[in-house]
């Protein structure tokens, strides 16, 4: 229960359910507006267990903020393909409000096959980088009225957009893209009305920090190969002087002995 591991850190997973279960009680007439947007940000300005549970404790689901067990092997590592990336299983969040003010799904989370989002005077963020996917086509439906919603996705996936704005408008720069065989196709739908959808197609931090280090590496080792060329150079012209230097002695020993006997042929031909 999360009474009992309150320090443990609560993952982005566990602050989405919180807020389910906030959206489910405001549905329902339990909470007003102002006490779900307050515990709405209080749930995402959670860093532990110990300060989810209380945001929930008075509702009839209030236990769904117990902290899991915890399982002290190390789960395994994705292998990187896309086919384990679209897992079949339901969306870990499916919909997501923001009335003057946000909201953010992001991280390791499950993109349902249809999500949707709402926001008025106010913004949102899909991340959908390291998400994974319930089927190989996912539609996700904003809805912007004087506010904003951005969706990034990860290279590799292919975009469609077939939103339609009214004074506002929805990025279409991402279209046209070919995926990457077995990549999910992400359908970008709603209105926007005096806002806009943006859609952005970036790497993770994790890709784009190994991608700075493989360049780094490639100028070390061009600059190693320019210092080790340009000593291999030095080297050649300190033995081709070494040699010129030695044909001008060899030259100047040959001459002098040239120029004593024909100094000496001179004396015998005086002498006869």
């Amino acid at each position: 229960m999360t009474d009992d591991a309150p320090e443990l850190r609560a993952s982005d997973a566990d602050r989405e359910r919180v807020a389910e279960v906030l959206r489910d009680a405001l549905a329902e007439g339990r909470l007003d507006m102002t006490e779900f947007e307050e515990r709405l940000d209080a749930t995402y300005k959670a860093r532990t267990y110990g300060e989810l549970a209380p945001i929930t404790r008075d509702l009839p689901v209030g236990t769904v903020a117990a902290a899991p067990r915890v399982s002290m092997t190390k789960e395994p590592e994705r292998d990187g393909g896309w086919a384990g990336r679209i897992t079949g299983a339901e969306g870990s969040s499916t919909w997501a409000v923001a009335v003057m003010s946000g909201f953010q799904r992001k991280g390791r989370w499950t993109v349902p096959r249809r999500f949707n989002c709402f926001a008025f005077w106010g913004g949102g963020e899909i991340d959908l980088r390291e998400a994974d996917f319930s089927a190989g086509e996912v539609v996700i439906n904003c809805v912007a009225i004087m506010g904003g919603a951005q969706v990034i996705v990860p290279p590799g996936v292919e975009v469609v957009v077939r939103g339609i704005g009214i004074m506002g408008g929805f990025d279409h720069s991402e279209e046209g893209v070919p995926g990457d065989p077995g990549a999910p196709r992400v359908v970008v739908t709603g209105f926007a009305f005096w806002g806009g959808v943006g859609v952005e197609r970036k790497v993770t931090r994790a890709e784009r920090q190994r991608l700075r280090e493989e360049r780094r590496q490639e100028k070390l080792e061009r600059r190693e190969a320019r210092e080790r060329d340009r000593l291999e150079g030095g080297s050649g012209r300190r033995e081709l002087d070494g040699s010129r230097r030695e044909g001008h002695g060899w030259g100047d020993l040959h001459g002098g002995a040239r120029e004593r006997e024909r100094e000496r042929e001179r004396e015998r031909r005086r002498d006869t």
